[in-house]
């Protein structure tokens, strides 16, 4: 299984964050760093949306999503932010390493331009209805659930053929 770590870039909304501490921990990430304006437990409105969850994510609240950008690049970690940009790749159409921070940013504004030029790459979901994105939240779930999912099946393909 991949080592997946969340990095939430000055989300707004502290119902998302409570629903992304739920993803979280029921996909298994190991880390969820919540930055800038992102707010963080004991916040009444996340205690009520991640129903326990924060209790059992490891979490840390960061101002600098720069600062911890840099940290994890120096652990080795590559990291991708999810954001329609000219440079993203579909996000079944890439191939994730084994040390994975995913980025997610602000519900109007995005990722910060400056941590998408720290990122080393980008991926995007397709949007074909006429809205151009999706919650931050049901993002975060999507993308996630894949990465855990897909390096299972990995895992399951080189168990089978030996």
């Amino acid at each position: 299984m991949k080592n997946l770590t969340v990095i939430l870039d000055n989300i707004r909304s502290a119902h998302n964050v409570g629903a992304i501490f739920r993803t979280c921990d029921g996909a298994g990430v190991n880390m969820l760093y919540l930055c800038g304006i992102t707010p963080y437990p004991p916040h009444k409105k996340i205690l009520k949306t991640a129903l326990g969850a924060e209790e059992y994510i490891k979490w840390k609240h960061e101002n600098s999503t720069k600062n911890v950008i840099h940290e994890l690049q120096g652990q080795g970690y590559k990291i991708i932010s999810v954001e329609q940009t000219s440079k993203a790749k579909h996000y079944n159409n890439f191939s994730y390493p084994q040390k994975v921070a995913l980025v997610f940013g602000n519900e109007i504004t995005g990722i910060s331009s400056e941590v998408l030029a720290l990122s080393d790459h980008h991926i995007e979901l397709p949007m074909i209805g006429r809205k151009n994105s999706l919650n931050v939240s049901t993002t975060v779930g999507i993308i996630v659930y894949h990465i855990i999912f897909s390096s299972k099946n990995e895992h399951t393909k080189t168990e089978n053929t030996k």
